[in-house]
Parts: C-alpha cells; sequence; structure tokens
C-alpha cells in the first residue's frame, strides 16, 4: 500500500497482490448475497452448466476490492468512486483458484471541477492462476489533494 495520487502515471501497470478463495468462502458469501445454486450446491453444481461450484461475479469484484485496497489505497489520498464504467466477469471462479490484481492506470489528474480534487481512472483485471482472465473493469477513483 501507501501509494500517492502524485505515484500514478497513465499507462502505469501495478501488480497489486493475490489471494487464494475456498470453496466455504464461495458458498457462504453466496448464501448470503447471490444465493443462486451454482454457487451454492457444490453437489448440483457439477451437473450443472459450469462443471462444478463457481463464485458470484460480485465477490470476485470485491476480491479485487480487497486487492486493490491493501496495495494500492491503503495509507493514500483516496476518498471515494463515484463509480464503474463497465464490469465484466469472462470466466468463472472456481474454489482454489488464485486470483491476481493487475491494475492499469488509464487517466490520472486533478479534477477540472475541484483542482483539490485527484481523479484516477483504471482498468483492473483479475487472472486465475492459468492466467485466465475472469475479471475486467473500468473504475475512478477520487483523492484529496492537499495543495
Amino acid at each position: 500500500g501507501c501509494m500517492r495520487f502524485a505515484d500514478f502515471q497513465e499507462g502505469q501497470t501495478i501488480e497489486a497482490g493475490q489471494t487464494t478463495l475456498g470453496e466455504q468462502e464461495i458458498i457462504e458469501f453466496a448464501r448470503q448475497y447471490d444465493p443462486q445454486w451454482f454457487h451454492t450446491d457444490a453437489q448440483a453444481a457439477r451437473d450443472g452448466p459450469f462443471g462444478g461450484l463457481i463464485a458470484s461475479g460480485w465477490q470476485t469484484t470485491l476480491v479485487a476490492m480487497q486487492l486493490f485496497v491493501a496495495r494500492v489505497l491503503h495509507g493514500s489520498e483516496a476518498l471515494a468512486s463515484p463509480g464503474i464504467n463497465y464490469i465484466k466477469w469472462p470466466a468463472p471462479v472456481r474454489p482454489g483458484d488464485t486470483l491476481r490484481l493487475r491494475v492499469e492506470v488509464i487517466e490520472a489528474r486533478r479534477s477540472r471541477s475541484n483542482p483539490q480534487r485527484g481523479v484516477l481512472r483504471a482498468r483492473w483485471r483479475l487472472a486465475n492462476q492459468q492466467d485466465v482472465e475472469v475479471l475486467d473493469l473500468e473504475a475512478t477513483t477520487l483523492f484529496g489533494l492537499k495543495d
């Protein structure tokens, strides 16, 4: 962590760490937030369209958020996000997958409407241990700047 807004450069790629998602985590998340059978019932999922249990795309997105906070935002001047331009889940996440986050800086500039704000536009890409992309999104993050 501990990146500052001044550290971001257009075209930069940030390796933002990795984490592994277990079956129990997948089931517990899905039971609470996305209780579809192919996320919650390993036995039924085996005969389903994915040939096994898969994680909710929303959980995949939150895994990326966790890594982004730990490796990029923690200790920074980050304030909030006005939103995500798009989000895609190109391939499923399965129990035991190790997910690695790569962040590409598209734009880092001062806000035109408020010079005390920094605007970071970045593409987040999460890939599994086979280097298959499982998440692709473009997010905007706002930073509070002193000077």
